[in-house]
C-alpha cells in the first residue's frame, strides 16, 4: 500500500536529486530516506529511482508517481486543514430539527450563544413534532433533534444521546371573561363541560388521558398543531385547552387568562443526537448551548 509519507519522501528525492539532499529538507536521515524509498518501490512493483552518477533520477514509473504525488498530497493538506477547522470549531455544520414552541423559545438564544463563541459554525433549521423529528434524526437528516414526551416510553429513545434540557409545565388556557379567568388553580374536572381546543397530535392524545383520568373525556371542537391559532380560538370564547409553558411564553396570548391546572402534567423537553454525532464538536457545543438557554 502506497502511502503519504512515502510520496512526501519520493518528491523530496526528486526535487533534490539525492537521498542525503532529502534528508537534509525532511529533517530526518540519510538511511530512513533509503528505507522508505525501498518500502515504496515494494509497494509499487517497480523500480521508481536509478542513480546516474552522484545524482538520483525517476524511472518512468517514478516520474509518474510523483506526478500524481503533488496533488494527492495537495488534497490531503486541505483535508487536513479542513478537519483541524472543525474540530476546532472554526468551521462545521449542524442540521437542527425543532418542534415549533422550542423554535421560538430555547432556539434563538442557543444559537445566538453559539454564533458569538464560534462564528465559524453554521446552523441550519427545520421544524418538526416527534415523532417525526426523531425519525428525521435516525435517518441521517438531521444532526440534533429538540423533542419532548409526556411521561417516559420504555426503550423509546434508547440507541440515541439524550440531552435533558428542562420540565414543561402544561398551563391552563381560558377566555378573558371565563368564569375561571380569575382563579389561581383550577382542577382540571371543572372544565369537563367545556368546548375544548386541542394542539398537536401527541399533545392531543395526553389531554384526553389526562382528562379521562379525572372522570371525563373532553368534546374538542377544534385541533390544530399552530399554538397561535390555538390562542387565537381560546381569546374568540370558543374554548379552553392546555399549553405546554413554551408555547404560551411565545406568544402574546391576547384575550386570555392563564391559570394553574391539577394534577400537574409536565412533558420533558430534551435535546436528541446519535452517539457518533455527539463526539463532533459543533454538535457538541451546540447541545451545550441549547441546555444553557434551557436553564436561563
Amino acid at each position: 500500500m502506497i502511502e503519504a509519507r512515502h510520496l512526501r519522501v519520493l518528491r523530496a528525492v526528486s526535487t533534490t536529486g539525492s537521498f542525503s539532499a532529502a534528508a537534509r529538507e525532511l529533517g530526518c536521515t540519510q538511511p530512513a530516506v533509503s528505507q522508505q524509498m525501498k518500502a515504496l518501490e515494494s509497494s509499487a512493483g517497480t523500480p521508481l529511482l536509478i542513480r546516474a552518477g552522484r545524482e538520483m533520477r525517476l524511472t518512468q514509473a517514478g516520474q509518474a508517481l510523483v506526478r500524481h504525488a503533488s496533488g494527492i498530497l495537495a488534497g490531503l493538506t486541505a483535508a487536513e486543514e479542513e478537519v483541524a477547522a472543525i474540530a476546532g470549531l472554526r468551521a462545521g455544520r449542524v442540521r437542527l430539527v425543532s418542534f415549533p414552541s422550542g423554535s421560538s423559545t430555547l432556539v434563538p438564544g442557543a444559537l445566538a450563544a453559539l454564533r458569538a463563541a464560534h462564528p465559524g459554525t453554521r446552523v441550519s433549521l427545520v421544524e418538526a413534532e416527534p415523532p417525526r423529528s426523531v425519525e428525521m434524526l435516525r435517518d441521517g437528516d438531521c444532526d440534533i433533534a429538540l423533542a419532548f414526551r409526556y411521561g417516559e416510553a420504555c426503550g423509546e429513545w434508547d440507541d440515541l444521546v439524550v440531552r435533558p434540557l428542562l420540565a414543561d409545565r402544561l398551563i391552563g388556557l381560558v377566555p378573558e371573561g371565563h368564569r375561571l379567568a380569575g382563579a389561581g388553580t383550577v382542577g382540571i374536572g371543572e372544565l369537563a363541560g367545556e368546548p375544548w381546543i386541542a394542539g398537536c397530535p401527541r399533545c392531543r392524545r395526553q389531554l384526553v388521558e389526562v382528562c379521562e383520568t379525572s372522570g371525563f373525556t373532553p368534546r374538542i371542537d377544534f385541533a390544530t398543531d399552530d399554538y397561535p391559532a390555538v390562542i387565537g380560538l381560546v381569546g374568540a370564547g370558543l374554548g379552553v385547552a392546555v399549553l405546554p409553558e413554551l408555547a404560551i411564553e411565545s406568544v402574546r396570548a391576547k384575550g386570555t387568562r392563564t391559570v394553574t391546572v391539577e394534577p400537574a402534567v409536565e412533558r420533558e423537553i430534551v435535546a436528541l443526537t446519535l452517539p457518533d454525532l455527539a463526539q463532533v464538536p459543533a454538535v457538541a457545543a451546540t447541545l451545550d448551548e441549547l441546555a444553557r438557554a434551557a436553564t436561563r
